[in-house]
């Protein structure tokens, strides 16, 4: 079963009264740009809406993501997306610092954190933080970039904005959820783990070729 959705809103109120697109929130903040890889004139563009604490979205990072890059993605097929559904504060603070890193490390810093979840957020007597400073640095990032960006309310507001517009709108309420597009206007949602021959089989009945 994927991890339900723990409600965040209590700790900081949306910044509106209604909901607006969820491409809205994401040009609020320079920081929230669309984080991609692939082509953008793939047939099909699939968006995973992940938690980085989210043990499932972690075996699906380390078993499954592998096989869609090298034959969806890196294959001209799929254009991938990211957008962040955090599940607790600890999932949030590692969303702000990924976010700060420049939009080519985004991809290799969250495959990192989610590779080594078992370390940085679950280990017993952890300090999440400073292990997410240590694997920020090895990032490029220094300290200062750093403590600025899970300090960052703006950053923090958006990125919450964002998971509450995606359950409003897009009926997300869990992770991962993965949201397949066609360039021929068909599109569908589905949520928890998928094998690959799954995920594949999604992304042809939306209108891409998988081979």
């Amino acid at each position: 079963m994927p991890i339900s959705r723990r409600l965040l809103l209590s700790l900081l109120p949306l910044a509106g009264a209604g909901f607006a697109r969820v491409a809205d929130a994401q040009g609020a903040d320079p920081h929230m740009s669309v984080r991609t890889l692939g082509s953008p004139s793939a047939p099909v563009t699939v968006t995973e809406y992940f938690s980085l604490t989210c043990p499932h979205c972690a075996r699906f990072q380390r078993e499954i993501f592998p096989q869609i890059k090298a034959k969806l993605v890196d294959t001209g097929k799929l254009q991938y997306q990211w957008s962040e559904y955090p599940l607790d504060q600890t999932a949030l603070m590692a969303s702000q610092v990924a976010r700060y890193l420049p939009p080519d490390r985004y991809e290799p810093f969250i495959d990192a954190l989610l590779q080594t979840q078992d370390r940085w957020a679950y280990a017993p007597g952890v300090n999440s933080t400073e292990e997410l400073a240590k694997m920020a640095a090895l990032a490029g990032m220094p300290r200062a970039t750093f403590n600025q960006a899970i300090a960052d309310t703006a950053l923090r507001n958006a990125i919450l904005t964002g998971e509450d517009q995606a359950q409003a709108i897009l009926h997300v309420d869990s992770t991962p959820t993965f949201i397949f597009h066609g360039a021929n206007g068909r599109s569908r949602t589905e949520s928890g783990e998928m094998s690959y021959d799954e995920f594949a089989k999604n992304v042809a009945e939306v209108g891409g070729a998988t081979g």
